[in-house]
This record gives C-alpha cells, structure tokens and sequence, in this order.
C-alpha cells in the first residue's frame, strides 16, 4: 500500500509547524495529496453560542475565529510553496479530537503535532485521536523531528493485535528506511515468552517485503518498558518509533502508566501509533 493521501493538523500554536514541515516532506516523499485541517477553537455550536452572548460579541467572536483560521490557512500554504505538493484546506468545527479522528478517516495517515501543554493525566488530544479515528496517526515532537524519516525505524513489538496493526500501517515507511530494529522488551511478560527469538517472525516476514530487519531483545535491563524504548532509539539514532497504542486499557494506563502514555509524553522522535 502507498500512502497516497495524508492529512496533519493545523492550529495557531507554536508546535504546529514541526507537525506541518514534516508532512510537506513526506507527502513530497510520497508524492502524496496533503490535506490540511483547521478546527475551530470555539467548539460551541454557534446557535447556542447566540443564546448565551449580544450580537456584538457574536460578531467579534466569529471575526477572530475567522482570522485565526485564515491565518493557520496561510501558514499552511507558506509551507507549501515550491513544494510540489497537491493539497486542499478543510476549516472543521466542533470538539477537536472528534473533529480530526473524523477527518482522519478519509486519509491513509494523520500527523499531528505533540501537545507540550498535556496534563499528566489525560493526555491531550493525541491520545483520543489514536484510539477513536481507525487510521494511523504520526505524532511529532514539539522540539522537533529529523526529517526525512528514512534512517533507522524501531518497531516496538510485543506480539499483540495493536502492534500488528501498526507495522502493517507503517509499511510505506518501513519500506523508505535504511534499517529497521524490531525490539522486543521483557518477552517473558508478552505473548512471545516461547519463542527462540522473540522478534525472528516479524523479522522473517518484513526481510521478505525487501527490508533491512533485525530483531533486538531487552531482557530485564531494567527501567519501564517507555524508557527502555526511548533508550534503544538514542543507542541506534533512530527517527521514527512504530508501536500499538494501548494494549491494556486507557483506564489502566492512566493510572499505572505504560508505554503508551510514557511515549506520548517524552517522545524525542515521530511516533507512528495505531490502535
């Protein structure tokens, strides 16, 4: 599969443009369409917005609601400029994460940017993105991403239907790097805990799809799984992490932590999740 169609998140923050300058790259990459979607900061429908506030305030708060999509539409068309890239802008309305797990749907990868204001608890809105719009989801640092992501991919694998999921979503890009590490961490406590190399089939099957794979096995090195993760990415200078988002319920993970949350909250490269 080609990723022929992808979409990234637009928005007046500071971190929206590392999100927006690497999905020009890929789509250039990919020769892809990018779609750039805007969703208002005012989710209140505007019929009852009405009831509760003058006309005068109405206007003003529909006037500045206006420009801040304009001006997210110009930076969006800036970053195209001399591109190449085809694109259309989509201005959505309602709650955000509804509004991009909606428009997700109709595209074969969604980029966001990290939010660098979520709650330790909660998550921001990445995290209902990844688990409500069926679509994979390239979530970039707000300190940046190396860009293009064509070097060394870590897949975090441990067996399940999620990271399953995610590897096949990832395909495209998997096929653009130079090495991929399938790393498998504590595979006592995962579904692998009776293979002779935990890894090896994934392996097996993506060597097959033409990739340059090898699996790598932490075993009780001690430190969470996430740190485990994020260390592997700095020994390797990896730029893309690809892994499952919530095997365990997000209920769980919000109280006892996990991979999932613990990436979507030190991340230092792009996160390709799928759930």
């Amino acid at each position: 599969m080609k990723l022929v169609d992808l979409a990234v998140h637009l928005d007046h923050g500071s971190q929206c443009q590392v999100g927006l300058d690497l999905a020009v790259v890929l789509a250039q990459r990919c020769e892809a369409h990018l779609t750039g979607v805007y969703v208002d900061s005012v989710p209140m429908a505007p019929e009852l917005l009405a009831m509760s506030a003058s006309p005068v305030l109405m206007d003003t708060i529909v006037e500045e609601e206006t420009e801040r999509a304009q001006k997210a539409r110009r930076r969006f068309d800036d970053s195209l400029n001399a591109s190449g890239v085809r694109s259309s802008f989509r201005r959505a309305g309602g709650p955000r994460f509804v509004a991009l797990s909606t428009h997700a749907r109709y595209a074969d990868l969604m980029v966001i940017s990290q939010d660098d204001e979520s709650p330790a608890v909660g998550g921001g809105f990445a995290d209902y993105v990844v688990m409500d719009c069926g679509r994979p989801v390239l979530i970039v640092p707000y300190i940046g991403a190396p860009a293009p992501l064509d070097g060394t991919v870590v897949v975090a694998w441990n067996g399940s239907r999620e990271s399953a999921r995610a590897v096949n979503d990832a395909l495209p890009l998997l096929l653009m790097a130079q090495q991929v590490d399938v790393l498998v961490i504590d595979p006592d406590d995962t579904p692998l805990y009776d293979a002779a190399l935990p890894g090896a089939d994934l392996c097996e099957h993506l060597a097959r799809h033409g990739l340059k794979v090898e699996a790598k096995v932490n075993r009780g090195a001690g430190g969470s799984a996430g740190d485990q993760l994020l260390s592997h990415v700095a020994d390797v200078s990896a730029n893309l992490v690809v892994m499952g988002a919530y095997g365990h319920s997000r209920l769980r993970e919000m109280v006892l932590g996990g991979v999932t949350r613990h990436m979507l909250q030190h991340m230092t490269v792009p996160v390709l999740m799928s759930h």
